[in-house]
């Protein structure tokens, strides 16, 4: 199991205690430092059941700043990986994944990690 999560934030905190109280192994990663690549980003988002809109930390201030919202409605899905595995800030957070499914955002964590 991996964590692609952020040390500073208090939500990756919640879920990463949350995950070792259930007693889960995992290896945490820097999602600001080292962002899933374009090919597991993309089987991230398919074992998640998401949509891709769904992994964007819409609350960050790089999304606002480089006015994502409007530049990925005319981005194709491809483009919109490439440009999220470059960038972990515009990812949301926390993102747990094993071999057989994923989830993004606390509430998920807590849905699918049960």
């Amino acid at each position: 199991m991996k964590i692609y999560g952020y040390k500073k934030c208090s939500t990756c905190r919640k879920v990463e205690n949350y995950l070792q109280e259930k007693g889960f192994e995992y290896d945490y990663i820097d999602i600001t430092e080292n962002p899933p690549g374009a090919k597991e980003l993309k089987g991230i988002i398919k074992k998640s059941g998401k949509e891709l809109k769904s992994f964007y930390n819409t609350s960050g201030i790089q999304y606002r700043e480089l006015n994502i919202k409007e530049k990925r409605e005319s981005m194709s899905e491809a483009e919109q990986i490439k440009m999220l595995s470059g960038n972990g800030r515009l990812l949301k957070r926390p993102i747990v994944v094993d071999s057989k499914k994923s989830s993004v955002g606390r509430q998920g964590i807590e849905k699918v990690w049960e």
